[in-house]
């Protein structure tokens, strides 16, 4: 049997990952995982059966040449999972607008092209809130997302502007659940729900990532909230080897989409002991069905 490669980045010290643990997982079923930077030279794609999209978590400093890498595994022999038309479809974040317009609730969102300091002002103003988080429209890892209060200073504004200059924001009110509750990580294999977290921010802070100090643990979700993860996934494109829909609630209490994410997202395989055994499963049922996942 060929190996796979997990596709991921030149070093992973900054951040936490998973891998790992089905990295095991499918050794002992006698499947040989090499790990491959998505900014090596020279690869040869060829000699892999699957390339899996794992943890290229600097795509976003340079997005066209992330498809670039991806177009070249799509033209070799591997398969590239999840497929370059569902990274197309999700490295933008305007893929939240057509959640929208498919009725799908998401966290209120306005769209900027290069926004000014006095336009991101307004926005405060628009929805009378008391903060907002503006973001890129291309991005990972909480990198240039601003948290702006309503008596935001002149120089911070500035600075958020500076950041979207010549390139599209969105800009959604802050949601107090984030702090309050936590946000919820939903993680889907071949569809299928496979566990949870929720994630809230350090004191002070409002990103929720395990690398600027986020508080991970265990949940299990209401079914409210699997319910429109569940939904939300039917609008994206399939099929999906993985998936991980991010939500929160909002202050009347319905549960909105922050993210999915369908590229790269963290699967938290650590905090549910069986999802490591599941996600080696979807991969080898993938290696038996060229065409399908499933």
């Amino acid at each position: 049997m060929p190996p796979i490669a997990f596709l991921t980045m030149d070093s992973l010290a900054d951040f936490v990952a998973y891998d790992q643990l089905v990295v095991e997982q499918l050794r002992q079923a006698g499947i040989t995982v090499h790990d491959v930077s998505w900014r090596h030279p020279q690869p040869n794609w060829d000699q892999y059966s699957l390339v899996i999209i794992r943890s290229p978590w600097d795509y976003q400093a340079a997005p066209e040449a992330f498809l670039a890498v991806l177009e070249q595994i799509e033209q070799s022999s591997a398969r590239l999972l999840n497929s370059l038309e569902t990274v197309r479809w999700n490295i933008r974040k305007t893929y939240l607008r057509q959640l929208e317009q498919a009725g799908h609730t998401i966290v209120p969102t306005v769209w900027l092209e290069s926004p000014t300091a006095a336009e991101l002002n307004c926005v405060i103003a628009y929805w009378n809130t008391p903060e907002i988080v503006v973001k890129p429209l291309i991005g990972a890892n909480a990198d240039n997302a601003f948290r702006l209060p309503a008596d935001a200073a002149p120089h911070l504004l500035q600075q958020a502007a500076n950041a979207f200059r010549h390139t599209t924001a969105l800009a959604q009110p802050f949601i107090d659940s984030v702090v309050n509750t936590g946000e919820y990580s939903l993680i889907f294999f071949n569809g299928r729900y496979s566990h949870a977290v929720l994630k809230t921010p350090r004191s002070g802070d409002f990103r929720v990532q395990e690398e600027h100090g986020g508080i991970i643990r265990t949940i299990q979700p209401a079914p409210d909230i699997i319910a429109c993860a569940e939904r939300s996934l039917l609008s994206c494109p399939q099929p999906l080897l993985y998936a991980r829909v991010d939500l929160v609630r909002l202050p009347a209490g319905q549960p909105a989409i922050m993210e999915i994410e369908l590229i790269e997202p963290s699967l938290y395989l650590s905090f549910d002991p069986q999802s490591p055994a599941r996600f080696a499963d979807c991969i080898l049922r993938a290696l038996d069905t060229p065409d399908h996942p499933s």
